[in-house]
């Protein structure tokens, strides 16, 4: 159950994401800088390739707490990110001003939270299980 938790925690960050922004709003945005533009692609292959990496490692290498360490650190690190955009000018608003929320509260967030903390049960969980058994 696990290594399937730990596989659909994945897929925010090693395949939505990309898919969303490889669009008008982010990378092919003429009102991005180019630099701008080559850290987003080089941060959407970094993220995608350490997805594939976790479920190589939990599919094939029978672990669990390598991958769910990794995509601890991916996801937290939006999470980290978004609490200190106010202190760079980041937003999660595009540039157009548009928003994708529900309720004010905007969804990529909301799906990060729930995100980190289920990566960060199944990463806590294999603290707790003896060593021979945690790659269950």
């Amino acid at each position: 159950m696990r290594r399937i938790i730990l596989t659909l925690a994945l897929i925010p960050f090693g395949v939505l994401t990309p898919i969303l922004e490889m669009g008008m709003t982010h990378v092919i945005n003429p009102d991005w800088p180019g630099h701008a533009r080559l850290h987003e692609v080089w941060q959407l292959l970094t993220n995608s390739s350490l997805a594939m990496l976790c479920l190589w490692l939990i599919w094939c290498g029978r672990q669990l707490r390598l991958p769910a360490l990794i995509a601890f650190v991916i996801s937290l690190g939006f999470l980290v990110a978004y609490a200190l955009s106010p202190l760079y000018g980041g937003t999660m608003r595009h540039s157009d001003g548009s928003e994708i929320a529900v309720g004010g509260v905007n969804v990529a967030v909301a799906m990060m939270v729930v995100t980190t903390i289920a990566i960060g049960a199944v990463l806590a969980s294999t603290f707790r299980t003896p060593r021979a058994s945690q790659n269950s």
